[in-house]
Protein backbone atom coordinates (compact mmCIF):
# COMPACT_ATOMS: atom_id res chain seq x y z
CA UNK A 1 0.00 0.00 0.00
CA UNK A 2 1.51 3.58 -0.95
CA UNK A 3 0.93 6.57 1.01
CA UNK A 4 0.01 10.00 -0.61
CA UNK A 5 0.57 13.43 0.66
CA UNK A 6 -1.31 15.68 -0.60
CA UNK A 7 -0.70 19.56 0.79
CA UNK A 8 -4.44 21.60 0.56
CA UNK A 9 -5.46 24.92 1.71
CA UNK A 10 -6.64 24.60 5.87
CA UNK A 11 -10.22 25.91 4.96
CA UNK A 12 -10.30 22.90 2.18
CA UNK A 13 -9.41 20.46 4.25
CA UNK A 14 -11.98 21.26 7.29
CA UNK A 15 -14.29 22.13 4.77
CA UNK A 16 -13.81 18.59 2.94
CA UNK A 17 -13.63 16.35 6.19
CA UNK A 18 -17.09 18.08 7.42
CA UNK A 19 -18.57 16.98 4.12
CA UNK A 20 -17.27 13.17 3.48
CA UNK A 21 -18.17 12.98 7.25
CA UNK A 22 -21.59 13.59 6.88
CA UNK A 23 -21.66 10.92 4.17
CA UNK A 24 -20.02 8.16 6.89
CA UNK A 25 -16.68 8.80 4.85
CA UNK A 26 -13.16 9.76 6.05
CA UNK A 27 -11.25 11.74 3.29
CA UNK A 28 -8.55 9.42 2.62
CA UNK A 29 -11.41 7.15 1.75
CA UNK A 30 -12.89 9.97 -0.42
CA UNK A 31 -10.09 10.63 -2.36
CA UNK A 32 -9.68 6.99 -2.79
CA UNK A 33 -12.98 6.47 -4.75
CA UNK A 34 -12.26 9.29 -6.72
CA UNK A 35 -8.72 7.80 -7.81
CA UNK A 36 -10.94 4.46 -8.24
CA UNK A 37 -13.33 6.62 -10.46
CA UNK A 38 -10.85 8.33 -12.19
CA UNK A 39 -9.20 5.31 -13.57
CA UNK A 40 -12.35 4.12 -14.95
CA UNK A 41 -13.42 6.71 -16.33
CA UNK A 42 -9.81 7.25 -17.96
CA UNK A 43 -10.03 10.67 -16.58
CA UNK A 44 -11.90 13.27 -14.39
CA UNK A 45 -15.02 11.02 -13.52
CA UNK A 46 -17.17 14.50 -13.62
CA UNK A 47 -17.35 17.84 -15.93
CA UNK A 48 -14.76 20.46 -14.83
CA UNK A 49 -15.16 24.14 -16.08
CA UNK A 50 -13.46 26.89 -16.07
CA UNK A 51 -13.92 30.49 -14.91
CA UNK A 52 -12.94 32.52 -18.29
CA UNK A 53 -9.27 34.75 -17.12
CA UNK A 54 -10.09 38.58 -16.51
CA UNK A 55 -10.16 41.10 -19.47
CA UNK A 56 -6.50 42.19 -18.81
CA UNK A 57 -4.90 38.75 -18.19
CA UNK A 58 -6.58 37.88 -21.55
CA UNK A 59 -5.38 40.91 -23.33
CA UNK A 60 -1.69 39.44 -21.48
CA UNK A 61 -1.82 36.32 -23.39
CA UNK A 62 -2.64 37.46 -26.66
CA UNK A 63 -0.12 40.05 -26.63
CA UNK A 64 2.20 37.45 -25.71
CA UNK A 65 1.20 35.13 -28.30
CA UNK A 66 1.88 38.09 -30.98
CA UNK A 67 4.73 38.88 -29.62
CA UNK A 68 3.49 42.26 -28.72
CA UNK A 69 4.21 44.71 -25.42
CA UNK A 70 7.27 41.91 -25.05
CA UNK A 71 10.26 43.16 -22.70
CA UNK A 72 13.71 41.04 -22.62
CA UNK A 73 15.27 38.70 -22.76
CA UNK A 74 17.00 39.51 -19.39
CA UNK A 75 20.12 38.44 -18.68
CA UNK A 76 19.09 37.23 -15.04
CA UNK A 77 15.34 36.80 -13.13
CA UNK A 78 16.65 40.26 -10.82
CA UNK A 79 16.42 42.28 -14.59
CA UNK A 80 13.10 41.07 -15.15
CA UNK A 81 11.76 41.85 -11.98
CA UNK A 82 13.28 45.62 -12.15
CA UNK A 83 11.81 45.84 -15.28
CA UNK A 84 7.98 44.95 -14.18
CA UNK A 85 8.10 46.96 -11.30
CA UNK A 86 9.42 50.14 -13.94
CA UNK A 87 5.52 50.47 -14.79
Amino acid sequence: MATLQVTVDDAIKQNADRLFGSLGLDTATAIQIFLRAAIEHDGIPFPVHHRPLPEDLMEAVADSRQHRNLHGPFDSAEEAVASMLED
